[in-house]
């Protein structure tokens, strides 16, 4: 009796860490890059959103938000990979960027940026957009944009957007969303509102299994001088590629008969001359050294 207790016991401690470790297993590698679904607080976010300047490159399809700040690699790779693929599935992403408030006395932007974001939520204009992503963070200097340190309205901008954040990241940690960039928000097949902090890639194909959005797209053809591109050769089959030049016909070597091609007549051999024949060596004389 004893011994069944003890094996009970055993049993049971086992059975514990077993499910410790596949609860664990579950959260580290599925539950946590989850979305949850927006119950308490959708028609003050929904307001949120409707209220922000955000840029887009069209399509009028569900609208999907991404909210973050300019050197985000996260964000940036979200939109370089996954926005291709949302807009096959027919869905209009929504950029919207603010710039981050200084943190304990440091600076987490730029007046370059600062400048920058306020002509976008302003204007709204996508060309500036994908320009400005297009060119390294250092290297953006804000040309022809008027500067939003010491402009009391574009100031008011930049501050605008930073209320936005954070009154979207307050609105959403009472959901039981950790605030991660990017922030991305969308509506599901049956019309709830999604929230993601999509700051990593094993987060996003939760999003496309909502939206119906393709796990890859084809490609449909690759620029010219693009790296990836499969150099072509003459005459490899390829339409980019060149004839053969006509080359000149080289005359045979001497007292070789050329070979005949089909359709065409055999071509004579020139005659040749034989070489004249060599003058044989004379015999070298050789000196008499015979003594007396």
């Amino acid at each position: 009796m004893r011994r069944f207790f003890i094996w009970s016991a055993l049993a049971a401690v086992i059975g514990l860490i077993l499910a410790g470790v596949a609860y664990w297993a579950y959260w580290t590698y599925y539950a946590r890059f989850q979305p949850v679904t927006v119950t308490r607080n959708q028609a003050e976010i929904q307001r949120l959103l409707d209220e922000a300047s955000w840029v887009s490159a069209g399509g009028g399809g569900e609208p999907l938000y991404i909210i973050g700040y300019r050197d985000s690699a996260a964000m940036a790779r979200y939109e370089r990979e996954e926005i291709p693929k949302l807009r096959a599935a027919g869905v209009e992403a929504r950029t919207i960027l603010f710039a981050r408030p200084d943190r304990e006395g440091l600076a987490q932007s730029t007046a370059a940026e600062r400048a920058t974001i306020a002509e976008l939520w302003l204007t709204r204009d996508w060309t500036l957009y994908q320009r400005w992503t297009a060119t390294p963070v250092r290297n953006w200097t804000a040309a022809g944009i008027p500067a939003a340190d010491g402009n009391l309205a574009r100031g008011a901008v930049v501050e605008a957007g930073r209320s936005f954040a954070a009154g979207l990241a307050e609105k959403l940690n009472e959901e039981g969303l950790q605030t991660r960039y990017p922030l991305i928000l969308w509506r599901d097949r049956e019309g709830f509102m999604k929230a993601c902090a999509c700051s990593d890639p094993r987060s996003w194909a939760f999003i496309r299994d909502d939206l119906d959005a393709p796990d890859r797209i084809e490609t449909p053809g690759v620029a010219p001088g693009d790296p990836a591109a499969v150099a072509a050769y003459p005459g490899d089959g390829s339409p980019e590629s060149l004839p053969y030049p006509t080359l000149p016909t080289t005359p045979p070597a001497a007292g070789v008969a050329p070979v005949p091609t089909s359709g065409t007549a055999p071509i004579a051999p020139r005659p040749t001359t034989p070489p004249a024949p060599r003058k044989p060596p004379e015999p070298k004389q050789t000196e008499d050294t015979t003594f007396f």
